[in-house]
């Protein structure tokens, strides 16, 4: 497929590889939306966050949605869209992208729904189904635990597809695998893919872990990028396409970035309003220690699903918790400190129906970040799953398969299995992670 601007959108940046960067720097016009598929609580909270942002002479970040309404609508006229949402794709004042663009005059004709579902409600690894949607009536076409990415029957009424999903800065966090597998699709049925970029929450710096090996590909990890990647969807878009991860490779795809974002940003610098992107992706904090502590799911530890700070607690029944926290702590981890904590997991279906130890007692570790610039998630998961297997060597069980996968490489998991695990561990990918290094800064949009 051959590269070209699109028509109407002012001015434009076509980087090498053909994808098409907006950039353009109008006033801010002003739009009242009305809310019509999101309650009326979330729009007062984000508007009163947004007026005492502005009385403190704050500079919120424009999202990519934004952008795209206010500079470079008329691009999608007479197209056909589709788009790939969910709770988290709203504007700043509330209200949902598809009913802003269908109130604009945008002819929408079908939305795609990634894990947790449309309206985010449904609990992880449960299946999304089909659905007419009963606000807008149009079909939602599931892209979990069923077909990965939109079908030629699903795109037949499409000329473009839109994805605008707010991402948590994990590889395993799917929403970007559901992204790769659209631009796929896209690809091979001929149509523009557009991504409206949002920010990474816990900044664009960091990223920490091994590069994912290309042979544990899957879906909870479809680039050959770290745990903590330190990228926005749209910067992995870019590379996705401009390094020929993806194949086909050759979808027509434009990239609309934000605007006064910084790769400094964690999200409560951005003058948004937190949306939790899944049922137990609850705050920040939350998202701050998931790229490490996610590891737990392929133990037979609980990682805190059912309990109030999923992912920040982490234990089993009949845990020591005063020796574990006593030789974590020991460890002198960067920005991290560890304290004991009892829980009992709670099934809930709007986040953990039938969770670890459900309805039972647990001694845990609380992850209490206590500097989240100089915290590192990733050695700090693995390094308290090596204490756990000292401490418990039966006790502590690995999935090694699914541990992999989520890790990314297949020494981790047989080192920590033998106790070779130390906090120098990654030095041995040190030619991996330089490579990414290199390939990242040439796709990183600001």
């Amino acid at each position: 497929m051959g590269w070209h601007d699109v028509g109407g959108m002012g001015n434009c940046k076509t980087t090498t590889n053909g994808i098409k960067l907006m950039i353009k720097t109008d006033r801010k016009k002003n739009h009242n939306y009305q809310l019509i598929t999101h309650n009326s609580l979330f729009l007062v909270f984000g508007c009163l966050l947004l007026a005492i942002s502005s009385c403190l002479g704050a500079q919120r970040v424009r999202i990519g949605a934004e952008v795209l309404l206010e500079k470079y609508l008329d691009s999608l006229a007479g197209k056909r869209v589709g788009v790939i949402c969910n709770h988290t794709s709203v504007l700043p004042n509330g209200v949902h992208l598809v009913d802003t663009l269908i109130k604009r005059g945008v002819k929408i004709t079908a939305l795609f729904a990634p894990e947790h579902g449309i309206r985010g409600k449904i609990p992880a690894g449960k299946k999304v189904t089909n659905e007419i949607d009963s606000v807008t009536g149009l079909p939602v076409y599931s892209l979990y635990r069923g077909a990965k990415k939109p079908t030629m029957e699903m795109l037949l009424d499409v000329d473009v597809l839109i994805f605008d999903i707010q991402d948590v800065g994990a590889r395993f966090y799917t929403y970007i695998s559901t992204m790769g597998y659209c631009m796929i699709a896209a690809a091979e049925n001929d149509k523009k893919f557009y991504v409206l970029d949002r920010p990474n929450p816990i900044n664009g710096i960091d990223f920490e872990g091994p590069p994912l090996d290309l042979e544990l590909r899957s879906f909870v990890g479809l680039y050959p990028i770290p745990a903590r990647h330190g990228m926005t969807i749209g910067e992995i878009a870019k590379m996705s396409i401009g390094e020929g991860y993806l194949n086909p490779s050759t979808v027509d795809l434009t990239v609309i970035p934000m605007e006064g974002w910084k790769r400094t940003m964690w999200y409560d610098e951005t003058g948004l309003p937190w949306i939790a992107p899944s049922p137990n992706m609850k705050t920040l904090a939350t998202a701050t220690v998931y790229p490490g502590t996610c590891y737990f799911e392929a133990t037979n530890f609980t990682e805190g699903r059912g309990t109030e700070k999923p992912f920040e607690y982490i234990g089993i029944p009949g845990l020591e918790i005063k020796i574990v926290c006593a030789k974590l702590n020991e460890l002198k981890l960067p920005g991290v400190k560890f304290l004991p904590v009892e829980f009992t997991p709670k099934g809930n279906p709007a986040t953990a129906a039938d969770p670890k130890f459900k309805g039972k007692k647990c001694g845990g570790v609380y992850v209490k970040v206590t500097d989240r610039k100089i915290f590192r998630p990733v050695i700090t998961g693995v390094m308290m799953m090596a204490e756990m297997k000292k401490l418990y060597p039966k006790k502590f069980v690995i999935k090694k398969g699914l541990m992999d996968h989520l890790i990314g490489d297949d020494q981790i998991s047989d080192r920590l299995e033998n106790g070779k695990v130390d906090k120098n561990i990654f030095s041995i990918y040190k030619t991996s992670t330089e490579r990414f290094e290199q390939i990242r800064l040439k796709h990183l949009l600001y």
